[in-house]
């Protein structure tokens, strides 16, 4: 079975964290993923409680915590700030019963090889689950598909999975970044459907692999993502878990938060009904 989340990202520049929830519960969301900005605006004008009390009344629940920003490539100070604010996201997540805080690699500005790449992830996401374990949360590994980042293909992040080797550590598929960074559906093939954590579903302009960007996400369904050969391989592979729409696009955030969020629902659920029951 698929459930059904919804991102903060989708309407990130015209609405709040109360009007995401309200509306993602009044539209049937079963799950929530926080973007770090939104939920840092709205603690500071409100006690973490009331997020809590929201939660234990309503159908719709908190899935995952998005995101860890640039998190390796990194020492000295540069690290250790890093590592408080995961400690924090951590402390947020067990407060919110949430299960999952995601991770973004860091541009690879240095020149780093991809064999330096793997040795420097693998030991920081080591040292970040030794201490999400305490908290019994998951971390996912997100590969964005920009020639700049450092972890920018599904091969490349498996690859980083692999080597780390611990049953709280998996991926984050997102449809775009698969798409932007020319990742292969043969890759898709050799995913452990157990170790995809999240699974961001969206659609994208058609544009050659490493140039497009956040900005050309598009409803899922109306782009030209694969999304059918996406969806026939993770069910064939036995993959259950929830999809949930992210997208960037500025052009959607003029909307009526109401409106956009009504929309990503059903976006949603249509592609997921099209090609995966």
């Amino acid at each position: 079975m698929i459930y059904t989340g919804y991102n903060q990202g989708t309407t990130l520049k015209n609405s709040d964290t109360e009007t995401d929830l309200k509306f993602a519960e009044k539209y049937g969301f079963d799950f929530f993923e926080f973007q770090m900005g939104p939920l840092y605006e709205y603690l500071a004008g409100h006690e973490i409680k009331e997020l809590k009390e929201f939660f234990s009344t309503s159908r719709i629940k908190p899935y995952a915590l998005n995101v860890l920003e640039f998190f390796n490539l990194k020492t000295g100070d540069a690290l250790r700030e890093k590592t408080d604010e995961f400690c924090s996201m951590c402390e947020i997540a067990r407060e919110l019963d949430i299960g999952i805080i995601i991770l973004v690699p860091s541009p690879n500005e240095g020149g780093f090889t991809r064999k330096q790449i793997l040795k420097d992830s693998v030991e920081t996401i080591s040292k970040l689950t030794d201490i999400s374990q305490e908290y019994g949360i998951k971390l996912a590994y997100e590969f964005l598909g920009f020639k700049e980042s450092s972890v920018n293909n599904l091969s490349q992040c498996n690859e980083i999975i692999k080597e780390v080797n611990r049953p709280d550590v998996g991926i984050v598929l997102d449809c775009f970044h698969f798409y932007a960074g020319d990742s292969r559906l043969e890759d898709l093939e050799d995913i452990d459907p157990e170790k995809i954590f999240v699974f961001h579903i969206n659609d994208s302009k058609k544009g050659d692999t490493w140039t497009l960007e956040d900005s050309d996400r598009l409803w899922p369904g109306d782009g030209a993502i694969p999304l059918e050969r996406i969806l026939g391989i993770l069910k064939k592979k036995g993959f259950k878990g929830v999809a949930t729409i992210e997208l960037f696009n500025p052009e959607y955030w003029k909307w009526d938060p109401e409106d956009t969020i009504r929309v990503a629902r059903q976006k949603t659920v249509d592609i997921i009904d099209k090609y995966y029951k």
